[in-house]
């Protein structure tokens, strides 16, 4: 259960994603989440730095996924100026919707990231494929309730990793 758990790279924040890295394990194609992976949980639209950052990474010859439980609605207005591939309602941690990002995607496990907030969707998810992981600090403490709960367990899966 623990390699299910841990992440790849652990980093305090998303804009800390080191382009280098990822080449270096051939990653081609990103999975990443919105609500505070991305943005603060909430955010009806990409602000600036968020989008400076896809913008580098799309120019890097990444292609990007959009990866959410969050509704079609939610997801198309978040994306509308990205236009990036999505899959929303996406029941994280399911393998199957891993498996259309990756479709869409056109990447294959051994060549795709996932980049999110939540050990027990993002992280568990991507890991049950075998799809390199990369933990986030949320970049805010405001969250979904079901949300908050489940930060006190993960707090305590992190002492452990």
């Amino acid at each position: 259960m623990k390699r299910l758990l841990k992440p790849k790279i652990y980093l305090e924040s998303v804009f800390m994603i080191n382009i280098g890295i990822l080449k270096k394990y051939n990653i081609k194609g990103i999975i990443i989440d919105i609500d505070n992976t991305l943005v603060p949980w909430g955010a009806k639209n990409i602000n600036n730095r968020a989008y400076e950052l896809i913008s580098k990474l799309k120019n890097e010859g990444f292609r990007i996924c959009i990866l959410s439980n969050n509704t079609k609605k939610r997801v198309d207005e978040f994306n509308k100026d990205l236009n990036l591939p999505a899959v929303y309602n996406a029941g994280k941690p399911r393998k199957s919707a891993y498996k259309k990002a990756l479709s869409l995607l056109q990447t294959d496990i051994v060549n795709t990231a996932v980049i999110g907030d939540q050990i027990f969707t993002d992280i568990l998810g991507g890991n049950r494929l075998g799809l390199f992981t990369i933990l986030v600090n949320p970049i805010d403490t405001k969250e979904f309730f079901g949300t908050r709960l489940v930060r006190i367990l993960e707090r305590l899966v992190l002492k452990r990793l």
